[in-house]
C-alpha cells in the first residue's frame, strides 16, 4: 500500500523520532512509506493535490492538529496517532479543539500511548473512544560504542576534576512546554555546595525567542549548561555514562528520552505530571518530584542510596521490557494499518 504519512520531523524531537519508528514498522510489512513534514503544509487543499499526484491509497498523521488537519476533506483513509501536546494543551483552544474533533471523527482509528490518554480523549470526544487503541511507544536502543564522553565533557565546559562526577541529563527541545529553567536555580545552589554535580541540558532550539531566554540565564549560572542536538545513538551513548536522566516538563505525552534512559539502565527524575506518572511509579521504576527543592532532595538520595538505585534500575529496565515491547509495539501498528481500506 502507498501512504502518505505527516508528523512535525523537527530532527531530535519526540514526534519525529516515533515517526521514523512507525515508518519502519510499516515499511517492514511491504508499504511504501513517503514521511512528509506537516510543519512544511500549508492547507488540506495542497495534501490533496499531493494525494493525487503520488496515488496514495491511505495516510497516517502523528498529532491531531498539528498533522492530523491536512487530512480533513480529503476522502483518505487515515489513522492518527496522538501527539501529547494536541490532547494536553491543544484541547484549550476552542478552535484547535474543534478541529480536533473533525480529525478524530474521520479517522478510522487512533492511537493513545498510555490509559490516560485515552481517557482524557474519551472525555473531550466520547463517540470516538471505541476506535482509539491504547499503544505505549515501542523502545529500542542502540548507542554508539565509538562515542567519547570525556571529550564531549570537556568541550562542553564540565570540569572533570571535581572528584566523583554525577551528571544529571536533561534532554529536551528548548521550548516553554519542556520548562527547562525549572530546576537551575535550586541546582546551581545545590552545585556551589558540591561541584561535583552537573545538569547538562541536551536538545534542539525548537522556539528561538525562548532558546534566547534560557542561554541568557544560563551564562551567569554554574553548574548548569545547555547543549544543541546532537545525533541519536551519540544521545544514548552519554545517556549511558550520565549518573540520572530528568524531565521537568510541564505536560508530556510519553517521554521517549525517559523510556530510553530506563532501557539504558540509567534512573530517571521527572516532574510529577500525568504523562510522567503514567510510566513512572515513585521509588520502584524512578523518582518523581514536584519542587525543584524536592528534586534535589531525592537526587541526593540517590546518591546515598546505592541500594534504592540499583532497584529503580532493575524495575525500570524490567518495566520496559514488558509494557514498552517494540516487537508488539510494531505488530499494532502494522495490523491497525493493514485494514485501513478494509472498512
Amino acid at each position: 500500500m502507498r501512504l502518505l504519512f505527516l508528523a512535525c520531523l523537527r530532527a531530535h524531537t519526540g514526534n519525529a523520532t516515533t515517526a521514523q519508528r512507525i515508518k519502519g514498522h510499516l515499511e517492514a510489512a511491504g508499504h511504501e512509506v513517503e514521511l512528509r513534514d506537516a510543519a512544511g503544509l500549508q492547507s488540506p487543499v495542497e495534501v490533496g493535490m499531493l494525494i493525487a499526484q503520488k496515488k496514495f491509497e491511505a495516510a497516517l498523521a502523528i498529532h491531531l492538529y498539528k498533522a492530523g488537519r491536512f487530512l480533513l476533506g480529503n476522502k483518505i483513509p487515515f489513522g492518527a496517532v496522538f501527539g501529547g501536546t494536541d490532547i494536553n494543551e491543544d484541547v484549550k483552544n476552542e478552535e484547535k479543539y474543534r478541529i480536533m474533533g473533525d480529525v478524530l471523527a474521520d479517522a478510522r482509528f487512533a492511537v493513545a500511548f498510555t490509559c490516560k490518554m485515552k481517557d482524557v480523549a474519551a472525555k473531550h470526544w466520547p463517540q470516538a473512544k471505541y476506535k482509539i487503541h491504547i499503544q505505549s511507544q515501542g523502545i529500542l536502543t542502540m548507542p554508539n560504542v565509538s562515542f567519547h564522553c570525556e571529550a564531549f565533557l570537556h568541550n562542553a565546559g564540565v570540569q572533570q576534576n571535581a572528584g566523583n562526577l554525577h551528571i544529571f541529563l536533561l534532554i529536551c527541545g528548548l521550548r516553554k512546554v519542556k520548562d527547562p529553567l525549572f530546576l537551575v536555580d535550586a541546582f546551581a545552589e545545590w552545585h556551589e555546595r558540591e561541584p561535583n554535580v552537573y545538569l547538562v541540558i541536551i536538545g534542539p532550539m525548537v522556539d528561538q525567542l525562548f532558546t534566547n531566554e534560557v542561554k541568557a540565564k544560563l551564562r551567569n549560572i554554574d553548574g548548569v549548561c545547555f547543549i544543541g542536538e546532537i545525533a541519536q545513538a551519540d544521545l544514548q551513548a552519554f545517556v549511558k555514562k550520565c549518573f540520572a536522566v530528568v524531565n521537568s516538563s510541564v505536560s508530556e505525552g510519553m517521554s521517549a528520552a525517559l523510556l530510553e534512559a530506563m532501557d539504558l539502565e540509567v534512573p530517571v527524575l521527572a516532574r510529577d505530571i500525568p504523562g510522567n506518572s503514567a510510566i513512572i511509579k515513585h521509588e520502584d521504576t524512578g523518582l518523581l518530584f514536584s519542587t525543584p527543592q524536592e528534586f534535589v532532595q531525592l537526587s541526593k538520595r540517590l546518591i546515598s542510596e546505592p541500594d534504592l538505585k540499583k532497584k529503580i534500575i532493575y524495575n525500570a529496565k524490567q518495566y520496559i521490557r514488558t509494557y514498552h515491547s517494540w516487537k508488539l509495539e510494531r505488530e499494532t501498528y502494522q495490523y491497525l494499518v493493514q485494514n485501513l481500506t478494509n472498512e
